[in-house]
């Protein structure tokens, strides 16, 4: 008998995965954790029952969240990342030698120790020495957190269940202050293909321009995300993504990626116009 993994995206349309193997399943004190091994994209973790990362493809969400920010400021040294669980957030952080020190704050230990057991080459840098990981609520932790962050990675699910405080504007609020007066804040926007998903990206947009100088819309392709396009926010105090992105300076690092690129980064922020009249107008 065939075994298949699906995820609902709207009523009308399905995503799924044909699977060699259902590896773990457990109730956390937070949400449903599960992995399975696939045949087309390796091993999957799901948190009730939604794709959060697959060893395929993994390296777009990972690579677009991390270095699109990196590129615009060569300064970064202690950096925030609230969720990110699976460590593929981090694993790309510590590539960049003059980052000091990355807080990793998951609400959900049982990620963390399912993602270590089980994606051994995402979470392959928890354990470094560079890495604090903390197990609290990210909304707590950033409240009195005041001018000391160059950089907050919301690598956040979606905005239900434990995620659901992470689009907030008292959040927003509290990373901002948490940001020293060059920070930079990137957070995943969902996709723009489905309205159910796009109107928490069109509100997380808006909340953000409240309170950033410089707020800008980028996007990346993720197969296995909703609609297979996922947007991100960046913004920031100072920096703007394009105007101050330092082309040379990320080369001469010679990062090795998978999916980001320096023509790529500039190409990200060129949206689609049906992407920029629904930000611009806030509907759907």
């Amino acid at each position: 008998m065939e075994l298949w993994y699906s995820e609902k995206h709207t009523n009308n349309v399905k995503f799924s995965l044909k699977v060699k193997e259902h590896i773990f399943s457990s109730q956390s004190k937070f949400q449903k954790v599960d992995i399975f091994d696939t045949y087309e994209y390796g091993k999957l973790l799901t948190l009730d029952g939604l794709v959060m990362v697959t060893e395929r493809d993994e390296f777009v969400y990972h690579d677009m969240i991390v270095h699109t920010a990196m590129a615009v400021n060569s300064e970064i040294k202690n950096v925030l990342v609230i969720g990110g669980g699976d460590g593929g957030t981090v694993r790309e952080l510590v590539r960049y030698p003059f980052v000091k020190q990355v807080d990793m704050v998951e609400i959900d230990k049982m990620v963390v120790d399912v993602s270590r057991e089980y994606l051994p080459t995402i979470s392959c840098e928890l354990d470094n020495e560079r890495v604090n990981v903390l197990y609290e609520d990210g909304i707590k932790f950033v409240k009195d957190k005041n001018n000391f962050y160059d950089l907050i990675l919301i690598d956040s699910t979606d905005p239900i269940g434990p995620g659901e405080g992470l689009f907030t504007i008292d959040f927003y609020t509290n990373c901002y202050n948490a940001l020293t007066d060059k920070g930079i804040l990137i957070n995943q926007n969902e996709t723009p293909i489905y309205d159910e998903f796009f109107k928490v990206g069109i509100n997380s947009n808006r909340k953000l321009k409240k309170m950033f100088p410089i707020v800008e819309v980028y996007g990346a392709n993720i197969p296995t995300y909703p609609g297979g396009y996922w947007l991100f926010n960046f913004a920031s105090k100072k920096y703007n993504p394009i105007d101050d992105f330092n082309e040379d300076k990320w080369n001469s690092l010679n990062i090795k990626t998978r999916y980001y690129n320096t023509n790529l980064h500039k190409g990200s922020f060129a949206l689609p116009n049906f992407v920029k009249e629904k930000l611009e107008d806030g509907n759907v």
